[in-house]
């Protein structure tokens, strides 16, 4: 065998082992029929997707907002690609495995409901984004609006340019927890001036997982002739939408939330005839000013995780889009329901359908955030975030597919234990 067959067999033998692992995996997927609402509920559904991630079941993990774990198939084939790129990085990274992320970015583009050459695989949500923030050029004086709700490494992101470059970012408050799409646009029509240039919204907040109506703000913009920039970190795999539920020009996620990719995986999404103008964070060849792939000059960077997103992939399809988001709104009004019947637990997150999913932010009044969390952690091993934020302050709950009812119960009846008894304090 030739030296160029010799990896390619390498390459065809290692990717041999992936069928068993995906077919043990989804072995209890196949077929599943019924109303996403009573899978929802299917608890022996559920045991077989909890038994294909090697989460620590010596803690309650309730931070899979931050980011999430990949199920034990997506974590081998990582490792597979890994190893196999370790025998020769030059020859086989590059030349064999570096040119398999063009069959991840047409099966992410078909999910999505858009152009292949409208993908870009990134490293995270605010990769992403910062391209599209640092990407327009702008005058002194120009402004960019957004929230106050927005996350902080974008509005760093734009403070940085008001440093830089004179730009403006102008802010607004929006409800908490916001209801009334109308209201929601209407706030982002009155933040709009002769100078506006850029809007930068959440598809999902993610300090309340409030979601809001991208496609209206997005179309009332694009009257006006404002780009609008969408923060989708919380909401690709989430629940089930795709790119014309949006109707947007640009729109940055992490791949390593909701979809359980590898870690440091993310999509941006940008129209085809808007790529030309969009400068890239590292110049790429003069040939590729429209190339979606221009976004993708970072110098070397492994395959390996890339490649494994085809894995993420296929295990959420095999779940199901819509099974996924009945399960994660289960799992939240599981928790919440029960919590709110006692006067002194706040809700941040509305519990309307649409409104959000599988993220909720709860408050016990009278008692500081920082210590419910802790107390969380220390007695009951349950990892929560604390939000303490200028108009609010609660802990974010993010449970994932993995988790169990019986750690939702437990977090429930910790939380309801913290309202009738307190905190310990160190």
């Amino acid at each position: 065998m030739g030296t160029i067959g010799k990896p390619m067999a390498a390459a065809a033998a290692v990717a041999a082992i992936e069928p068993a692992l995906m077919n043990r995996a989804l072995a209890s997927v196949r077929g599943i029929k019924g109303d996403p609402s009573d899978i929802a509920k299917d608890e022996s559904f559920w045991f077989d997707i909890q038994q294909a991630y090697t989460a620590d079941r010596g803690m309650i993990n309730l931070n899979n907002g931050g980011v999430s774990p990949s199920p034990a198939v997506v974590q081998e084939a990582m490792k597979r690609h890994l190893d196999f790129s370790n025998t020769s990085p030059a020859y086989s990274m590059w030349r064999i495995l570096e040119p398999q992320r063009e069959p991840v970015r047409r099966r992410l583009a078909r999910f999505h409901g858009c152009d292949t050459e409208e993908i870009a695989l990134t490293r995270n949500s605010s990769e992403g984004l910062q391209i599209c923030q640092n990407g327009f050029d702008f005058e002194p004086g120009d402004e960019v609006l957004t929230t106050t709700q927005d996350y902080g490494r974008m509005i760093n992101t734009f403070k940085q340019r008001e440093c830089r470059d004179g730009i403006v970012m102008k802010q607004f408050q929006i409800p908490i927890p916001a209801e009334d799409d109308d209201e929601v646009v209407r706030l982002f029509k009155k933040g709009i001036t002769s100078k506006t240039k850029m809007i930068l919204m959440c598809h999902m907040i993610n300090i309340t997982g409030q979601i809001l109506p991208v496609k209206k703000i997005t179309r009332m913009a694009r009257k006006k002739g404002i780009p609008v920039i969408v923060d989708g970190a919380h909401t690709f795999a989430h629940f089930d939408f795709n790119a014309a539920d949006l109707d947007c020009d640009y729109y940055a996620t992490s791949l390593h939330k909701w979809l359980c990719a590898p870690h440091g995986t993310g999509l941006l999404y940008v129209k085809r005839d808007k790529i030309a103008d969009l400068w890239p964070m590292q110049a790429p060849g003069q040939c590729e000013h429209d190339d979606i792939r221009k976004f993708e000059e970072i110098g070397t960077h492994p395959a390996a995780n890339y490649l494994a997103i085809g894995d993420a992939l296929t295990f959420h399809q095999g779940i199901g889009s819509k099974n996924k988001e009945a399960r994660m709104v289960y799992l939240r009004n599981r928790w919440a329901i029960p919590l709110l019947e006692n006067d002194r637990v706040k809700l941040h997150t509305s519990l309307k359908p649409g409104k959000a999913c599988g993220i909720a932010t709860v408050q016990i009044e009278g008692i500081d955030t920082s210590d419910v969390a802790s107390h969380l952690w220390d007695k009951y091993r349950i990892f929560v975030v604390p939000i303490k934020h200028a108009e609010f302050e609660g802990c974010r709950v993010t449970p994932h597919v993995y988790t169990t009812i019986e750690e939702i119960d437990r977090f429930t009846d910790a939380m309801t234990d913290i309202v009738k008894n307190g905190v310990s304090k160190s």
